[in-house]
């Protein structure tokens, strides 16, 4: 038996979308920096609430090999690169940076615009993280640690709630077990055979899989993401690199 249509009286239709909307506000899903709304993912950005990648909010990215590290390293530098544009300023903090920063110039990216910060002890990168995302006048901070608990991470979201700047965690995890964290989104990076498609000698365009485990409001994802011509490219169906999946995520 067939269930029956239910109609949703057009007022309470609007009522039920400007209820959504102050939710996603609050929740950072949008900001101040219309800048930040699109991070040049493209095809990706539909998996993110409204289309629109969160600012004002703490992203967190996992990695569990050395080469991992790398792979998520240049995958954030493509996302910084439109979000810091020419004028933007960011911070780097680590107590084991392994980041080349003239390498960030293959992104887009002038090293002069970052800060970095190396620190001896994991808590004080943690501590200069939360301090760093209350400074409304960066665009982001990176911070690379090796754990964050669910108290640490909701430190650093309430940060970033009044100075709207976009937060990276690096984590280099010990382990494949992963502990619950307030971060709106968590993702993992892997590094692929570079593109060679188009018969470039060497070993071509850097590529990822891309994989988004988890999108507060969103849906989560898996796809072969290239750097091309200083922008994230999705090779398009005929190469069989496409969208693998898509999932609600509350």
């Amino acid at each position: 038996m067939e269930r029956p249509i239910t109609i949703i009286p057009p007022h309470r239709a609007e009522a039920f979308a400007a209820l959504q909307a102050d939710i996603l506000r609050l929740q950072g899903f949008t900001g101040k920096r219309t800048v930040a709304r699109d991070v040049g993912l493209g095809p990706l950005q539909e998996a993110f609430p409204q289309g629109i990648f969160p600012i004002g909010a703490v992203h967190e990215f996992l990695s569990h090999r050395v080469e991992d590290r790398s792979a998520t390293t240049g995958f954030i530098a493509g996302m910084l690169s439109p979000l810091m544009g020419t004028k933007g300023t960011s911070l780097w903090i680590s107590s084991r940076r392994t980041l080349f920063p003239p390498a960030l110039k293959a992104f887009g990216l002038s090293p002069e615009h970052f800060i970095f910060v190396d620190l001896r002890r994991e808590r004080d990168v943690l501590w200069a993280m939360d301090e760093a995302l209350k400074c409304g006048a960066l665009t982001a901070v990176v911070g690379e640690v090796y754990d964050l608990s669910f108290t640490a991470s909701r430190r650093l979201q309430l940060a970033v709630e009044q100075s709207q700047v976009t937060g990276f965690v690096l984590r280099h995890c010990r382990n494949q077990t992963v502990n619950t964290t307030t971060c709106v989104s968590r993702w993992k990076i892997t590094s692929l055979p570079g593109d060679v498609s188009y018969g470039m000698p060497g070993i071509g365009f850097p590529q990822w899989n891309v994989n988004l485990l988890k999108m507060r409001n969103g849906k989560t994802g898996n796809w072969n993401v290239t750097w091309r011509d200083g922008r994230f490219d999705l090779p398009d169906a005929d190469t069989g690199i496409i969208p693998l999946h898509h999932k609600k995520t509350g």
